[in-house]
């Protein structure tokens, strides 16, 4: 098993240069902050006050995983979502992929505001 990576790999120019070389966007903030983290962190927390702490105490760290896997496929496909217009994000992506596809995109140059009208549209026959 590998230990923790050191905080300084991630600013390594190395590093650096392969996520751009892969075509990855780099998500790293200045040093002594904690920006990158809060999405991560607030998820975790999410996670433990639902999970964990609710559901406990565990038998064993088997009860735990499938704990996990449970609720992570429940955060991804059941849980509805504010931002993506009341439904759950895999359906919202779904229906952005088949948008994406449809070519309609590629005629309007405004991909975010047509894949959002194309889920309200949808939203709207159900």
């Amino acid at each position: 098993m590998r230990g923790p990576v050191e905080p300084k790999q991630y600013t390594s120019f190395a590093f650096t240069k392969r996520l751009l070389d892969a075509g990855v966007e780099a998500s790293i903030g200045s040093v002594g902050d904690a920006y990158d983290n809060a999405l991560a962190e607030s998820t975790i927390s999410l996670f433990k006050r639902e999970v964990i702490r609710h559901e406990g105490p565990w038998k064993g760290i088997d009860q735990v995983e499938l704990a996990t896997l449970e609720w992570v496929d429940w955060y991804n496909n059941s849980r509805l979502h504010g931002a993506c217009g009341g439904l759950p994000p895999a359906e919202y992506e779904a229906r952005h992929r088949e948008f994406e596809g449809s070519g309609v995109m590629a005629e309007t140059g405004d991909h975010v505001d047509e894949a959002v009208s194309l889920c309200s549209e949808v939203m709207a026959e159900d």
